[in-house]
């Protein structure tokens, strides 16, 4: 088989020759995208200067350092999203994307505003995941002011100085749940539902949302109120325990923050019941098992690979447009997960 040729190359990527040598000889009057071209082609190929060409197709590109908070390193659903934020990073073809992760265990607004702060003074852009509290808000707002925009993303912020959004339509997220529910339940009776904290604005719109649904659709269904698990699966197990054995006419939880481990343990351990129905949004290992076993009955989530292309995309848009007051609005349509769909 014959070496390709320059001239191969050339015709491989539809360019000139002498395009194909000026890339060769690392020539900046070669746009980016030509540059890709070329290279695409050396690859399919199999030219023997594809590292070369490579090489110079990389100093070409912008570079960006991207730091992201994320909470709960112990939860498997954020290592999950942090994995796919690398995997995004990674991939961009238009720009050298070094990505920074932070996982925040103490989630006390005194905190995540610090370590915002503190990653958003070496980044060129930072994405947060928060409750909407003022210190956060003021440190989004400082962080504007030294030229450092801020994308909230799954929740949402209310300072107006952030950059965007990124995440699901949460109001649609509510009113699913609460059909599935409703649809599923054969029965009257009592509905619980669990967020994690009442600053999560996606866990408060998707939770009153959900009530709008019951009222407008399930007269027959009594919506309790609210309870907080704080993101952590012992009180979520606590507080389904309790539930389980002191009303009989439970019917169906809806998970709206973190948890969805202890709501699980605490039904695989509860004595044989009329069926309880569990609508959740995280879809991290647990999840699956409790699919699997037809514990719960839908999970409504983030698609992580997608949401984590669409930051990345978001936050290089927040730092090319550099000084505007326009927020960058990203709805991403999540993914319903039942068990026949494992």
């Amino acid at each position: 088989m014959e070496r390709p040729t320059i001239a191969g190359l050339a015709q491989a990527a539809g360019v000139s020759v002498a395009t194909v040598n000026r890339v060769l000889a690392g020539s900046a009057s070669v746009r980016p995208a030509t540059l890709q071209r070329v290279r695409d082609a050396a690859q399919e190929i199999g030219y023997h200067g594809l590292g070369a060409i490579e090489d110079r197709r990389r100093k070409t590109l912008p570079r960006y350092r991207l730091g992201f908070l994320l909470q709960q390193s112990s939860r498997e659903l954020y290592r999950l999203f942090g994995r796919e934020i690398e995997a995004a990073a990674a991939a961009r073809r238009d720009a050298e994307i070094e990505a920074e992760l932070e996982f925040v265990d103490d989630l006390g607004p005194e905190n995540i505003a610090a370590r915002l702060l503190a990653m958003g003074g070496r980044c060129d852009a930072t994405a947060v995941i928060a409750g909407d509290h003022p210190l956060i808000g003021q440190a989004i707002q400082a962080l504007k002011a030294r030229g450092s925009p801020v994308i909230a993303y799954i929740t949402d912020q209310s300072a107006p100085e952030r950059a965007g959004y990124v995440g699901t339509d949460n109001w649609k997220l509510g009113r699913a749940a609460a059909w599935f529910i409703a649809q599923t339940t054969c029965r009257p009776g009592r509905v619980q539902v669990f967020i994690g904290n009442h600053r999560y604005q996606c866990q408060d719109i998707s939770e009153a949302s959900f009530r709008s649904y019951m009222r407008e659709h399930a007269r027959h269904l009594v919506v309790d109120e609210t309870l907080p698990t704080h993101e952590e699966p012992r009180e979520a197990y606590l507080l389904v325990s309790r539930l389980l054995a002191e009303a009989e006419d439970l019917v169906g939880i809806y998970v709206a923050g973190g948890g969805i481990s202890g709501v699980l343990q605490a039904l695989r351990e509860a004595p044989e019941r009329a069926p309880v129905r569990i609508v959740c949004r995280d879809i991290g290992p647990e999840t699956r098992r409790g699919l699997a076993e037809g514990l719960i009955t839908a999970a409504l989530c983030h698609p992580l690979g997608r949401t984590s292309d669409q930051l990345v995309q978001t936050m290089i848009e927040a730092i090319r447009q550099g000084e505007t007051n326009v927020v960058l609005q990203r709805s991403i349509p999540f993914e319903i997960v039942i068990p026949e769909t494992l």
